[in-house]
């Protein structure tokens, strides 16, 4: 597969790339594509991208969806680690550098967060 190909062509973050893929991939209703080129990977859930991971970058870093308000938040407690969403709508998408800065947890809960704000609403049954 060509995601596979990929990911054995940028071995210096093989292992960042690989956990953070294989967590995308752990939920619920998850595609992931290459809409972009092989340079960046698109998990997407219902149609809708919540995650954007580049794989051609020198930092390891990620996109990911993020209410307005924590997002600047975040941007405030985690200057120069997470950024404005680079080619994203800056209000609502984050940047992320995973250079060992921030802890698994809080990337995971970035991504988590992130997979929350898109995922079809469940409807209530009256």
């Amino acid at each position: 597969m060509a995601i596979e190909k990929r990911l054995q062509a940028n071995k210096k973050n093989i292992m960042e790339v690989d956990f953070i893929r294989e967590y995308a991939l752990s939920k619920p209703d998850v595609e992931e594509s290459l809409p972009f080129g092989p340079d960046v990977l698109v998990f997407k859930v219902a149609g809708k991208v919540f995650l954007l991971l580049p794989l051609d970058t020198d930092i390891l870093q990620f996109n990911v969806k993020c209410d307005p308000e924590k997002a600047i938040e975040l941007r405030e407690t985690y200057a120069g680690i997470i950024l404005p969403g680079y080619h994203m709508n800056k209000k609502h998408w984050n940047t992320i550098l995973v250079n060992g800065s921030l802890s698994k947890k809080l990337l995971l809960n970035c991504i988590d967060d992130s997979y929350e704000l898109v995922k079809p609403r469940k409807k209530r049954t009256s």
